[in-house]
């Protein structure tokens, strides 16, 4: 197990934490990019990892999931400098360490927008970009509107591979806070079981629930249901699957078969609620539709592969980028 994991699993299962995660410590030093954005003065948080010496003169930068800060990447940050990049790591305006603003209109756009900010600043001109989960979703936004200086995109199990306004009935951002606020970390802990392992737990995936558990004991539990339910309407009214075959850069999908997420699966019909979700069929036909792209599927693995899997999901991440060299 990596040290940073195991480290995780020794904190109580049920933290408190705030909504800037003061008291949660990251694997790696932890900066701020001030930026005004809708009226407001907001603080982005990230991880700027250098490799030893020079390095190969390249920069990765991870982008999180829904349910998950730059924190989770640890052990993905480590492979990655000891293979000499340089590694950006942000969590975005709403997520981590970074600032949740009470009134902010969430788009893909608007992230992708701040996070290139972010990238001007650290005066980097061209980026290989990894997505998780919803990370995918603005990996994907992001390189479509930034084609110049992404070089290449990797998604890891993104969501948003298939587009659940078509079966599943809208809701309101206020019935997403409503079912936000009673999330216990229990709940928290079946959803990820049900969703992201296709129903198997393991004792190793706890540290996945730390950050969202301590947040429900927080002194922040109702900031945060809201950023949240604010977040879940921008994933699902904003798709980026009608885009793929516009995708300029060359693109890896890595995706773990046992995945089964889908979002608002509860309110389908029944015989759309089964159809959903199925992560070999919607990764297949994603790399069909994304020109320059390739796939490598895991069997047995579920939404996380680099938490599963981390040594075949890095060594496919290293000889993607080594592959696909300026």
């Amino acid at each position: 197990m990596f040290p940073f994991l195991a480290a995780a699993l020794a904190v109580p299962p049920v933290p408190t934490l705030d909504a800037r995660l003061t008291s949660f410590d990251y694997p790696y030093d932890v900066h701020t990019f001030r930026v005004d954005a809708q009226r407001q003065a907001l603080e982005m948080s990230y991880m700027d990892v250098h490799p030893e010496g020079s390095g190969n003169g390249r920069t990765v930068m991870l982008l999180h999931g829904k349910n998950f800060s730059g924190a989770y990447w640890a052990p993905t940050i480590e492979v990655l400098h000891d293979a000499g990049y340089r590694v950006i790591v942000p969590d975005q305006i709403g997520f981590g360490k970074s600032s949740k603003p009470e009134h902010f209109q969430y788009s893909f756009h608007q992230l992708a927008h701040l996070t290139d900010q972010l990238l001007v600043e650290l005066d980097v001109d061209e980026v290989d970009i990894v997505g998780h989960s919803m990370g995918g979703m603005l990996a994907t936004r992001y390189a479509l509107l930034h084609p110049t200086r992404a070089h290449t995109l990797t998604l890891v199990n993104p969501i948003g591979l298939e587009d659940w306004q078509q079966v599943v009935p809208y809701q309101p951002v206020e019935a997403w806070f409503a079912q936000e606020k009673v999330k216990t970390p229990q709940g928290i802990r079946n959803y990820m079981t049900s969703a992201y392992f296709d129903g198997q737990w393991k004792d190793a995936y706890e540290p996945l629930v730390t950050i969202l558990a301590g947040w429900t004991a927080g002194p922040d539990h109702e900031r945060i249901a809201w950023t949240s339910a604010q977040t879940y309407d921008m994933i699902f009214t904003q798709p980026v699957v009608h885009d793929f075959d516009r995708i300029a850069v060359p693109t890896l999908l890595i995706v773990g078969e046992r995945d089964r997420t889908a979002l608002g699966r509860a309110r389908a019909a029944p015989a759309d609620r089964v159809k959903m979700g199925n992560y070999p069929v919607l990764a297949r036909s994603a790399h069909e539709r994304i020109p320059d792209s390739e796939l490598v599927l895991l069997p047995g693995v579920g939404h996380l592969p680099q938490v599963e899997v981390p040594d075949e999901t890095h060594r496919a991440l290293l000889t993607f980028l080594a592959r696909r060299a300026p």
